[in-house]
């Protein structure tokens, strides 16, 4: 408590010199920057203090009937425990004895499940679980006169830090009144006045959004009313600078209750903000943004990066200057659930810290480490929010995630709970197994060895760690390593396959069994660009003392590391819909077609041995049927890496100072080898693919499968879409484009290549030609049922779009004639004529359908109707 005494005698100090501004200054939002040794924060906590003891001197006593006599109300029954908040219990009856040095700071609230209702999930299986966060927020308890204790919420999402008389700070703040969202009488005034007591037990105790669910949680868990007779308040518990409050809750759920243990805690913001470090959208944070109006000319929303607060103890931070190792003034630690099965606890606790040597490059060691959770101790609490955990779920669902709660006014990183669900070991031994099968033996089973699996979950804890320490995701750095790299277990060795963990880079699917690769280089790891990025968001750089200096320093720092190697590029996530082709999930190498033939090649001994890899004694063929459906899940992402190599462009965020343009164009040969793979890998019948033994004992899709992909990337590249992206790129370099009416040409010559011999076209090929013609017809007919869509297909209409899919219509009509005297068996004739007569039918509704060859006065005529139409 000494650090909030001395603020408290400052606030007496200053008491005169301020009290003239306080009306301006009471309750708003502040702008938090160090400028040399003065720190502007708006004065928000010391002004909203002086604000409340006008009226009646520090808490002032103008009593009303309801205040009592202290010893009356803390009665000698109370037994007390001594923290932030004094915290008084009575015959079960719980009081908070409020100092005046806590009162009007901010404390962030959160709530999380600290045991979850059984069979209480939503439908997403996510959440529900022990651990999980459903709620945060910014508090201040206020003394509000007439003997009353008002808690308000806080937002930061509007700042000014121009407090002087006539600054932006006064206009923001008068039209900024933060809400009161709960009231206390104060029951007793502690002598002197030094503190107040208020009665804690109906709010703990009820059903209110502020500590416990808010609506829309309770409607996502699908509770209904709050049984107040079958919850109680558990226990409260005082430490330094938080309050941690257990309770049990019960709800209707349908025939039945859903009791929780809810966890919520109180955590004093910290007196002294961490120094905020402006985030850049070429180095991956995660932020917090607020709309800064001291920006003269716009109301842009500036962006803090999230980050644990780290810096050189007193001692150190000459030597950490001087460029020495030291170790950080309070490190990150990561506390184990005792829930989590031991074999696993040591894979977690590596994959944690691993990321010491990223922390290294930022000038600390030892800043970051995991420990295995106390066991009896009462004085710790995995949910205490001043804790960073691993969490165990007992989920079926295969995942992981790591977020992170972060103080709002500087994005500091304050705590995080990384969950992690039980199931998401099936997900990496089936990834594992496709991916890697093909050059690790280990991987050739149904059932993972403890070590194996053990370093599977070892790079999955070090991929939500990075997100707990600020980072996004970086989808674009698989993109920067050359394909053949992935093959040389030297660079491997030296490097990994992806400069960045964060990447959805999975395994090395690319390396071949000739290539002898070791298993260390099968995974991923953190990587350059991670070691990068920490040292970028860490260092600890206290000659930035404005926000000018810092932008101009940290563009610089930017640049000068981008030139030396495109490695540490960043490549944000793009969402379901690439609009990049670097940055994709699930890719490797910065050639897709390069590396989805690799891929391919070692998806073809996956499934030459997939029934061998997935028998088991006295089981049935499940394992198999999972397999195979995870090894045309693979294909399928390596035809979508490649496929989105046609017609999209590059986008890279660079500063003045770099060379270079943002809006780069994937080159037309590029473009024209991602149809050529889709030919020989897709529209070529990949038989392969359709294992007749596996479907005789799975069954599925089979023997149909090729006709369902084809469809998929046919209707992907012929789309209105497709067609303006591509004219994007023909508007601007009409020499180096690549057409839309040449992508046509160039998908028929392979589609349709049977056309130029006496080739019979077989059932897969007739059905892969009928899927094209489909689209064809369908986009030239295209009318939108969607009234929205109004517009933006009547601008299509004015486009080539349609031009170009009819005039290709018609090329395919006669291609068709000159082919069909070729033919002899019945299916392939039957097969064109039926083509025929539909392509025909678009530009003549009525035509009949053609079942005969000898229809010479029709096709006399077809040149004419066609061309006139």
């Amino acid at each position: 408590m000494g650090s909030l005494d001395k603020l408290q005698f400052k606030i007496y100090k200053n008491f005169f010199l301020i009290v003239l501004f306080v009306f301006v200054l009471s309750w708003s939002s502040c702008s938090i920057f160090h400028h040399g040794d003065k720190k502007t924060t708006g004065l928000s906590i010391v002004a909203t203090a002086i604000n409340d003891s006008t009226k009646r001197g520090l808490l002032g006593q103008a009593k009303t009937g309801s205040v009592k006599p202290y010893k009356e109300v803390i009665t000698s029954k109370a037994k007390s425990d001594s923290g932030l908040i004094l915290v008084h219990i009575i015959d079960n009856h719980y009081y908070f004895e409020i100092s005046k040095a806590v009162l009007n700071k901010d404390i962030l609230v959160t709530t999380r499940i600290a045991k979850g209702a059984t069979g209480i999930r939503p439908s997403n299986q996510y959440e529900g679980y022990a651990g999980d966060l459903i709620g945060s927020r910014v508090i201040r308890f206020e003394f509000g006169g007439n003997d009353k204790v008002f808690i308000r919420e806080i937002s930061y999402s509007e700042r000014a830090s121009d407090t002087t008389l006539n600054g932006m700070y006064k206009s923001l703040a008068n039209s900024n009144l933060q809400p009161i969202v709960a009231a206390f009488d104060i029951k007793a005034y502690a002598k002197d006045s030094a503190s107040v007591v208020i009665d804690v037990n109906e709010i703990l105790n009820s059903d209110n959004p502020l500590f416990f669910f808010s609506a829309a949680d309770k409607t996502k868990f699908s509770l209904g009313g709050y049984q107040a007779d079958k919850s109680y308040l558990e226990a409260i518990q005082s430490m330094p600078i938080n309050v941690e409050i257990q309770t049990v809750k019960t709800f209707k759920v349908e025939q039945s209750n859903a009791t929780f243990e809810i966890n919520t805690s109180l955590v004093l913001l910290p007196l002294e903000p961490m120094k905020p470090r402006t985030a850049d959208p070429r180095v991956g944070y995660f932020s917090e943004s607020f709309t800064d109006f001291d920006k003269i000319n716009d109301q842009q929303r500036t962006e803090m990066i999230t980050r644990f607060r780290l810096e050189p103890k007193e001692q150190d931070k000459q030597r950490y200057l001087n460029g020495e190792l030291v170790e950080p003034k309070k490190p990150i630690i990561y506390y184990i659930d005792p829930a989590t099965p031991k074999k696993w606890v040591p894979y977690l606790i590596k994959g944690i810290n691993d990321w010491q040597v990223a922390f290294e490059k930022a000038g600390f060691k030892n800043a970051i480490y995991a420990l295995e959770a106390p066991k009896n101790d009462p004085d710790f609490n995995l949910y205490d929010a001043r804790h960073n955990a691993v969490v165990y779920k007992p989920s079926a669902m295969a995942n992981a995630m790591g977020p992170h709660i972060h103080d709002p006014r500087t994005g500091e990183i304050l705590e995080t709970h990384i969950s992690w669900f039980h199931n998401v070991m099936s997900l990496l031994h089936d990834w594992y197994m496709v991916q890697a099968g093909p050059n690790d033996p280990q991987a050739r089973t149904m059932h993972f060895s403890d070590e194996l699996m053990g370093q599977l979950i070892r790079f999955v804890s070090s991929h939500e760690v990075g997100h707990t320490l600020g980072l996004l995701h970086n989808m674009g750095a698989s993109s920067t390593v050359p394909v053949e790299k992935l093959r040389d277990e030297k660079y491997l060795t030296e490097n990994g396959f992806c400069p960045s963990i964060m990447d959805y880079a999975r395994f090395n699917y690319v390396a071949q069994p000739q290539d002898k690769i070791s298993q260390n280089n099968l995974f991923p790891r953190i990587g350059m660009y991670d070691k990068w990025a920490i040292e970028w968001g860490y260092r600890w750089l206290p000659d930035l003392t404005s926000k000018e200096q810092e932008a101009k320093f940290m563009d610089n720092w930017i640049v000068s590391k981008l030139k030396t190697d495109n490695r540490f590029w960043f490549g944000a996530e793009t969402g379901l819909l690439v609009t990049d082709p670097r940055r994709q999930t699930e890719d490797l190498g910065d050639d897709a077609m390069k590396a989805g033939e690799y891929g391919i090649k070692n998806l073809k001994v996956v499934m030459n041995n997939l029934l061998k890899w997935t028998m088991e004694p006295h089981s049935d063929y499940s394992n198999l049927q999972k397999m195979n459906d995870q090894v045309i899940g693979q294909y399928q992402r390596y035809l979508f890496h490649v496929l989105n190599n046609i017609g999209l462009t590059k986008t890279t965020v660079i500063s003045s100072e770099q060379a270079g343009t943002v809006v780069t164009f994937i080159p037309k040969l590029k473009q024209k080898r991602a149809v050529q793979f889709l030919q020989e890998q897709l529209f070529d019948t990949p038989t392969w693919l359709m294992n007749k033994q596996i479907f005789s004992l799975v069954g599925g899709t089979g023997p149909k499968l090729s006709g369902f992909l084809q469809e998929q990337v046919i209707n992907n590249l012929v789309s209105p879409t497709n067609f303006e992206q591509m004219l994007t790129f023909q508007l601007a370099k009409p020499q180096e484009a690549y057409y839309f009416d040449d992508l046509l040409d160039d998908l028929e010559a392979g589609i349709f290549k049977e056309f130029t011999g006496k080739v019979a076209i077989d059932v897969y090929r007739r059905t892969l030609q009928k899927a094209y013609v489909d689209r064809l017809i369908t986009q030239a007919n295209f009318v939108p049922t969607d009234i929205s869509k109004k517009d933006e297909f009547l601008n299509l209409r004015r486009t080539d779009f349609y031009p170009i899919i009819q005039s290709h219509i018609n090329t395919m009509i006669i291609r068709i004639d000159k082919a069909l005297p070729k033919y002899t068996d019945q299916n392939s004739k039957a097969h064109l004529l039926s083509l025929k007569s539909r392509l025909i039918r678009v530009f003549k509704p009525d035509a009949p359908f053609i079942i005969s060859t000898n229809s010479k006065k029709l096709q006399s005529g077809l040149q004419g109707v066609i061309l006139s139409n």
